[in-house]
């Protein structure tokens, strides 16, 4: 395609215009094909010029070529697979997939050509400053991976697994998504007791847009979890547990089993193994460690087994005082799956004398927004400001970071749950930073920021529970990480590059502010009265912190632990139905019902980037924790953090990005290797 082809092509077509941010509010499906068929017959005609014999082998010559042509495939299909996220529709749903095939083909091919494995080897690293050296040993690893030392009819099937795990992984995807959608219950008033004024409030409000009487009730988070904790009847309970815990499995009614995942899982545990042992390892796990801190699949099981060993004791009091709390104040004397959460709430609400729906009346979003812009602003001295980008839906914000006057960094922040989006919380690269080599400028990276929390009732703000305040400034956490990045090399710079258990640093290293009483007090205001949060409940809060946190880790381990034994130990061949119940033999201290099937919907290890590395969580979480304890070690007399910490913080972790390993990083922020004691500290359990 000649220059002049293209930018008649872009005129005409959103998604091939690549100036400014992604035109959003324009991309349509059927922009989808001819956009990414333009972009691929550019790729595919970079590749062939850098991998001509003369073309020479220097990063800069091959970066201006070929990864410009990239580069541009990866934004457009960036945002084509973001709008598949939050903007579902049958349309797009089948431009997406229609072009998906092609799009892994090209990267499979790329990351596997030969001949640009050879001329990567042949570039003399002499010539390469750090981060340029650093991306090239990424680079070379990584087309060791892509299966670019096979050939023939393995090198074939290689490809071929690549394309159809591709297709499982979305297939995948869309089940969880529709079997959460497709159900529906609509409660009538008197099942309601016990449900927050608010969750009533919205469910009326959902069943009156369809026309339909009662209340409807859904497996989205913000009318999910409510019922789970507050609502009184425990059938109503059992009802949605039922639906949530079968979601996307042959447990599931009849009527929605054609979302059922269990063959999906089947195939794509079977292609990881097949995908491991033609690159010479001898599962999954293996392979997926390769670019990760921890050393082997054996390494991170005894991590966890250690730290399920440490929690256990925690997690079994837990679950005593549960029970004798439930036969004692609310007659409940065997206690059944559905009911654990809301005796939890009702425990807490007598322990600490206050409920999460008491707290929640003070953290309306506008709010909470403008107290964690305010402490990254002072701790990392910069400014966040409203800006102007196109958009894929009204409810969602375009903001602006700058410091010195000088823009560091964009993001977008999608707030609320609706029909059509992905459940959970995620950020994700709209555009890395890169000191161009075709133009010479510097590109600023934009991070795009998803949370599903509860819309505004009434003309009320939409109120955030403290575990979505949590959410918020995790998910910051990753944009900080994105955005703040001083690397000028695209492959190194902000998240990429980082050792995948690695990531999750920036993020949980952020949710220790939301118990901070100089950050919090900042970020409240009562619905009703505007008053802050009162230092009393404030108190009660934090005294409740690591209520049931031996539970909590036991469940995350228990997840972690699965994840790595499936992709090490299991036959694909058999069912991972017993191997998830040995392994809650093993770990958990509650039973969930045989019929439950958690697996079924674990987007994480089967559609996103987790598969045999999720414990990346818990790992993570030993940085973060370790790295927040020095912020409390030199916080001053007022308990607000140092803005010399966080300056440090901010060039040896965020600013460094995936330029050095992330041990490297650690280590030039707190002058030593990372220790378990200020997890365990932290969660009440040292």
């Amino acid at each position: 395609m000649t220059s002049t082809d293209f930018n008649a092509a872009s005129s005409a077509n959103p998604l091939l215009a690549f100036d400014g941010p992604p035109l959003f509010d324009q991309i349509r499906p059927e922009h989808v094909a001819p956009a990414v068929d333009a972009l691929l017959k550019d790729a595919d005609a970079a590749l062939e010029a850098v991998t001509a014999p003369d073309f020479p082998a220097r990063w800069s010559d091959i970066a201006k070529v070929l990864d410009v042509a990239t580069e541009k495939l990866g934004r457009a299909w960036g945002a084509v697979s973001l709008l598949n996220s939050v903007a579902d529709s049958p349309e797009l749903r089948a431009a997406y997939n229609e072009a998906l095939p092609k799009v892994t083909e090209f990267w499979t091919r790329l990351g596997a050509d030969e001949r640009l494995y050879a001329k990567y080897k042949a570039i003399d690293t002499a010539t390469l400053n750090a981060e340029q050296r650093q991306a090239h040993k990424n680079a070379v690893r990584n087309f060791v991976l892509s299966g670019a030392e096979l050939t023939g009819a393995a090198k074939e099937r290689f490809a071929a697994i690549q394309e159809r795990q591709a297709e499982l992984a979305q297939k995948f995807s869309e089940n969880a998504l529709d079997a959460t959608d497709a159900f529906a219950y609509y409660a009538g008033a008197d099942e309601l007791d016990g449900l927050p004024e608010d969750v009533q409030q919205a469910a009326r409000a959902a069943a009156q847009a369809e026309g339909k009487e009662g209340y409807k009730l859904t497996l989205k988070m913000p009318s999910y979890l409510p019922v789970m904790q507050f609502a009184r009847s425990s059938a109503l309970r059992e009802k949605l547990y039922r639906a949530y815990a079968t979601r996307a499995s042959d447990q599931s009614p009849e009527a929605f089993r054609k979302f059922d995942n269990s063959a999906l899982i089947q195939e794509i545990l079977a292609l990881r193994l097949e995908e491991a042992k033609l690159l010479g390892y001898r599962n999954f796990g293996e392979v997926s460690l390769v670019p990760k801190m921890a050393e082997s699949p054996q390494q991170v099981t005894g991590f966890l087994r250690d730290l399920a060993a440490r929690a256990r004791p925690h997690a079994e009091k837990d679950v005593a005082d549960l029970r004798e709390f439930a036969a004692q104040q609310l007659g409940l004397a065997d206690p059944q799956p559905w009911d654990w959460p809301y005796i939890g709430e009702k425990l807490k609400e007598a322990r600490y004398a206050f409920s999460e729906q008491e707290v929640k009346q003070y953290f309306t979003a506008p709010k909470v927004l403008a107290g964690l812009f305010k402490i990254v602003e002072t701790l990392f001295e910069v400014a966040i400001r409203k800006d102007q980008a196109p958009v894929w839906n009204p409810a969602v914000e375009f903001y602006r970071i700058e410091r010195d006057g000088q823009l560091v960094g964009q993001f977008y922040l999608d707030q609320p749950a609706r029909a059509g989006k992905r459940g959970g919380a995620w950020m994700d690269d709209v555009r890395a930073r890169w000191l161009r080599p075709d133009t010479g400028a510097l590109q600023t990276p934009v991070a795009q920021l998803v949370c599903n929390f509860a819309e505004g009732v009434n003309g009320k703000p939409p109120l955030l529970t403290h575990d979505d305040v949590t959410t918020l400034f995790h998910e910051f956490g990753h944009g900080l990480h994105h955005m703040l990045t001083q690397v000028n090399e695209r492959d190194v710079s902000g998240i990429s590059g980082v050792e995948w258990d690695a990531v999750e640093l920036p993020s949980q290293f952020m949710e220790n502010f939301c118990w901070e009483w100089d950050v919090l007090r900042h970020m409240t205001a009562h619905v009703d009265t505007g008053e802050p949060l009162p230092r009393a409940l404030f108190d009660k809060m934090l005294a409740a912190k690591n209520f049931q946190s031996g539970l909590q880790t036991l469940r995350q381990i228990e997840f972690a632990l699965f994840d790595m034994l499936l992709h090490t130990e299991h036959d694909p061949a058999q069912d991972f139905m017993p191997l998830l119940n040995q392994v809650r033999a093993e770990v958990a201290v509650l039973q969930p019902p045989a019929w439950s099937r958690t697996a079924h919907t674990f987007s994480h290890i089967f559609a996103g980037g987790y598969a045999a590395g999720y414990y990346s969580y818990k790992w993570a979480e030993v940085l973060s924790a370790d790295a927040y304890a020095a912020f409390e070690e030199t916080a001053g007399n007022d308990e607000l953090p140092n803005v010399e910490t966080g300056r440090k913080y901010r060039h040896a972790i965020l600013e460094a990005g995936g330029s050095r390993p992330a041990m490297e990083s650690f280590k030039a922020f707190r002058g030593r290797e990372p220790s378990l004691d200020a997890l365990l500290r932290h969660q009440g359990m040292a």
